[in-house]
Parts: structure tokens; C-alpha cells; sequence
């Protein structure tokens, strides 16, 4: 499928968890330890936010993130407190830029791994639920856009949790009109650029993995030596679908139907319930 990560805290360099780390999210791209595929080489995208963009950056492409120079440039340029990388396994549709996640909408960026089961069979009803002025801003054919800008109908940009379920909801109720038994697999992480959001979920109850790390303090007791842990901060938090580092300690696996929210230094997990609009 495809290998994400998502970070807020101090501003860091890019570079330290795109290329460095021991298992960076470039190494994943090659020899992916955790994903349904070893290699995700359909393209690849950064997002993130400076001091006075009320949009975020973005860099997105089709070719293969260990293959392209100007991202290890911009990885060494790139210092920023809050950031999405995501690197590609394409299913059912193409290999292009506009497929190429971060997607974004505003200030919200949106990250997914997984998919719609069925997708091509679902796609028409799924689409024609995005309201009508948010229709006209998706550029690409994957079922993860969809998924975005269905939660943005949903009023991801007032209740994040709220629309995030209401879309799942949503497309387990299209997916099993359509005899889909199991129409939802997915991590995804959105963010604004003052709070990130990560859900792990599926309708089988065997989402793919993701992790975030523990308590800064904890690690720089562990590894006072680690220059990267340093230069975090104690409120750095990172989400991802594999360990960068083999750190006793350093990582925690997030449960199941799980929605973790990240925001001023505060992290809640709760339960991530899936429903109907207007239900529960």
C-alpha cells in the first residue's frame, strides 16, 4: 500500500526523518518491513507549514521518492514544525502527480494508507455525496481524494472527529449496498497546521500498522546523546506507519479503531466509531 509520517512539535529538519533515520521513510520506500508491499514507488508528496503561509506547502511526484534528487535538497532545506510525508503504493488507479498525496484544501492537508475496497464499483455514489462547491477542487482519481473531500462535506474544518466518522460511516453504508463486506481499510492523518489527527481503522478490525512515539522526556532519559530527540522538544510528537529507529522504548503501536489527536502539547486517544450523518 503506501507509508506515511506526520510530525508537530519544534521545527526540525526534514531531513532527519525523510533520509537519516535508520529506517527513514526513504529506506520504506525500498524495504518496507510492516506494509502489504516491500517497495512503494508510485510517487511520493511533503506538506508543510511556514511562519506566514495561511496555505500550506506542498511538494508532490510521481517518480520514486528514492530516486529523486530535488527531495533530498528540499529535505535539507525544509525546518518546520508540522509536516506530512507520504510515500506511494498505487491500487486501482494511476501512477500520477495528481494521486500523489498530501492532498490538500485550505489550510488541511490529508494523508491516507489502505483503501476502498471495490473502489471502482463504489466511486460514482461516493462522489456524487461530496457537496457541490468542494467537487470542483478534487484534481485526482484515488479513492484517499475521495475520502478528504468527503470529510470536508462533513465539516472536517469544525469537527474533525465528527466528519472523519461520518465518512467512514458513509462509505461502509455505500460499500455494503454494493455487497462490499468489507469497504473501509485505513490510517490517514489530516492536519490544519495547529492540530494533527491520525485515525487507525478498518472494517475487518485489521487495519494497516501505525505507531507514534512516547514521551520525549522518556527517550532523552534513555538516549541524552540523541541529537534529534534533542532538537524536538518536549511536546514533538510523531505519527507514522513504521519505526524510523530500533529504540527500545521509543514507539507505541496504536490500538485499533483508534483517533489520536495532537494539539498545544495535548494528546487524546479515543475510540474511533464510524456512523451515518444525522445517526449517534
Amino acid at each position: 500500500m503506501c507509508r506515511w509520517l506526520a510530525y508537530t512539535g519544534n521545527p526540525i529538519q526534514m531531513e532527519a526523518v525523510l533520509f537519516r533515520a535508520q529506517h527513514s521513510l526513504i529506506d520504506q520506500s525500498l524495504r518496507s518491513r510492516l506494509g502489504h508491499t516491500t517497495t512503494n514507488g508510485d510517487g511520493f508528496g511533503i506538506g508543510w507549514y511556514g511562519k506566514h503561509s495561511e496555505v500550506p506547502f506542498r511538494y508532490r511526484c510521481l517518480h520514486p521518492a528514492w530516486n529523486d534528487r530535488n527531495l533530498r535538497e528540499a529535505a535539507r532545506a525544509i525546518r518546520a514544525p508540522m509536516f506530512i510525508a507520504h510515500i506511494r503504493a498505487a491500487t486501482d488507479t494511476p501512477a500520477q502527480e495528481t494521486n500523489c498525496h498530501p492532498f490538500r484544501y485550505g489550510r488541511w492537508m490529508f494523508a491516507h494508507n489502505g483503501l476502498i475496497r471495490d473502489y471502482p464499483v463504489l466511486r460514482r455514489d461516493l462522489m456524487m455525496a461530496v457537496e457541490p462547491h468542494l467537487f470542483r477542487w478534487i484534481e485526482g482519481s484515488t479513492d484517499s481524494e475521495v475520502m478528504f473531500f468527503l470529510a470536508l462535506t462533513f465539516g472536517l474544518e469544525r469537527d474533525p472527529r465528527g466528519a472523519l466518522e461520518q465518512m467512514v460511516g458513509l462509505v461502509e453504508d455505500i460499500g455494503r449496498r454494493h455487497g462490499v463486506e468489507y469497504p473501509v481499510n485505513m490510517t490517514v492523518c489530516v492536519t490544519d497546521g495547529e492540530q494533527l489527527v491520525a485515525v487507525r481503522y478498518s472494517s475487518e478490525t485489521e487495519s494497516r500498522s501505525l505507531f507514534h512515539n512516547t514521551s520525549i522526556r522518556h527517550l532523552r532519559a534513555l538516549y541524552p546523546d540523541d541529537e534529534r530527540i534533542l532538537a524536538a522538544g518536549d511536546d514533538a510528537f510523531l505519527v507514522l506507519s513504521e519505526p524510523l529507529v530500533d529504540l527500545p522504548g521509543a514507539w507505541e503501536e496504536i490500538p485499533e479503531g483508534t483517533i489520536i489527536i495532537a494539539k498545544g502539547g495535548e494528546i487524546q486517544h479515543d475510540r474511533f466509531i464510524p456512523r451515518l450523518e444525522g445517526v449517534g
